[in-house]
């Protein structure tokens, strides 16, 4: 079980999407969009639901919970997870940029990037030690097999 998170993945994700809707009202950048972003953004979101679905599922087929402040019971190697040690994260990484995308937000874009370093090292590096520790060289193993995003 991890302990000491930052905080909880999906909860970063909103917080920065609604500073960025924020920020947009408050000190607009001056980027255009094109006419059909709201399409772009809608293929992402749906990309992203179908991510985020592949890796629910996968975790639930191996009666491990996806929650990361609860024990892990089984190291996940198969389906989208053999293409990606992250795929919730992908998942939810293409909602966000949908969601930004659609709504013509360069603040949603912009905080993407502080959000996807915030992710990587606060979440995903513990996440990653405490999968190590609990299953050893069948993690590195996995590790040297499958890329950490895509």
């Amino acid at each position: 079980m991890l302990k000491g998170r930052f905080a909880r993945p999906p909860l970063l994700f909103v917080a920065c999407l609604v500073l960025g809707l924020a920020l947009d009202r408050l000190l607009p950048l001056p980027l255009a969009f094109p006419a059909l972003s709201w399409a772009a953004g809608g293929g992402l979101v749906l990309i992203g639901i179908a991510f985020m679905a592949a890796g629910i599922r996968n975790f639930a087929r191996a009666a491990t919970p996806v929650p990361g402040n609860q024990p892990v019971r089984a190291l996940v190697t198969t389906g989208i997870n053999a293409w990606s040690r992250n795929p919730i994260y992908v998942g939810m990484f293409a909602i966000y940029a949908g969601v930004g995308i659609a709504a013509r937000s360069p603040w949603v874009l912009v905080l993407g990037l502080p959000l996807a370093i915030i992710v990587r090292y606060g979440v995903v590096a513990r996440e990653e030690r405490y999968l190590e520790r609990r299953f050893g060289d069948a993690y590195r193993d996995y590790q040297a097999r499958v890329r950490r995003w895509l």
